[in-house]
């Protein structure tokens, strides 16, 4: 039991980190990039993550078939993720400075423990409403007044709440699906149906550009980060937290993206380090630790 909650852990804060560093592989793509659009960059990254995860499971006969029953469930997800998710959250990133949106990402834990509560009926425990205010503090003490409400940004913030509100329901919906499906087997099959939403989006409003591309080694290796670890290993690292600690608790991770997205723009040059920041950090961190608390009976 405590090895399988020491794999727990650990697989979700793998997932954490991945996703802190797509908001800045993201970005950057759109830096280098002029012609990538947010269709043509997500489909580009669905499609190698359903590339290496479909033949995977195939040849170690792990991929299981969606049963009739379930087919509704998988469809709703890959709509919210990564169909609206995606759209919207990128959007956001092209807009706003990576570590902001991994800031405005941040708050899903806020709403999700209220949205199981809702849905489900689901108890929420005090510590774990106490270590999301305090993760908020924290991701609020990074962000030290620096948003801006005008013009581009504001609609950045806008398509990111956006992106929230969609976690939210993912979560809802995940919750359906997890206990029957092995996580790896979620996430492939939700790529794939998402890949199959975006494609002809791409190829009505986007095709053209494909040719405009650089197809760099660099743009290359951005995508297959993007593809095989923040779509497939983070998802399922994901899905397999929430199928061992609930959605509410597995959610509580999500505060600490922030720390790694700001360590992985400074890596690259793409934002400034400062004590505040790291102050903010470590906020961030302990509120996750608060929250993953036990509730005395």
């Amino acid at each position: 039991m405590k090895k399988n909650k020491i794999l727990t852990y650990t697989l979700i804060t793998a997932s954490v980190i991945f996703w802190g560093v797509s908001f800045i592989l993201t970005k950057e793509l759109f830096l280098s990039e002029e012609h990538i659009t947010v269709t043509t960059l997500i489909t580009l990254r669905l499609a190698i993550a359903s590339a290496v995860m479909l033949p995977a499971l195939a040849l170690t006969h792990r991929l299981q078939r969606i049963q009739k029953k379930d087919l509704k469930w998988f469809l709703l997800l890959a709509f919210c993720e990564p169909f609206i998710y995606h759209l919207c959250e990128t959007n956001g990133v092209r807009l706003v400075s990576g570590s902001l949106a991994s800031v405005v990402i941040a708050t899903i834990p806020l709403f999700v423990p209220f949205g199981m509560w809702a849905a489900y009926r689901q108890h929420i425990k005090p510590s774990l409403i106490i270590g999301v205010f305090l993760s908020l503090a924290g991701v609020l003490l990074m962000l030290n007044g620096e948003i801006g409400f005008g013009g581009t940004a504001f609609q950045g913030i806008l398509f990111l709440s956006g992106a929230v509100v969609i976690a939210v329901v993912y979560t809802l919906l995940l919750v359906k699906v997890v206990d029957h499906y092995h996580p790896l087997v979620v996430t492939t099959w939700q790529n794939v149906i998402g890949l199959a939403y975006f494609l002809p989006l791409m190829l009505i409003f986007d095709g053209n550009s494909l040719s405009l591309l650089s197809w760099s080694p660099k743009m290359l290796l951005l995508l297959l980060a993007l593809g095989l670890f923040c779509s497939t290993l983070a998802y399922a690292g994901y899905n397999y937290g929430v199928r061992n600690l609930g959605a509410s608790e597995a959610c509580i991770f999500n505060n600490a993206i922030p720390v790694f997205s700001l360590i992985a723009a400074v890596a690259i040059g793409q934002e400034e380090f400062s004590w505040l920041k790291v102050a903010g950090m470590t906020v961030v961190i302990a509120g996750v630790i608060i929250a993953q608390g036990k509730q005395k009976k």
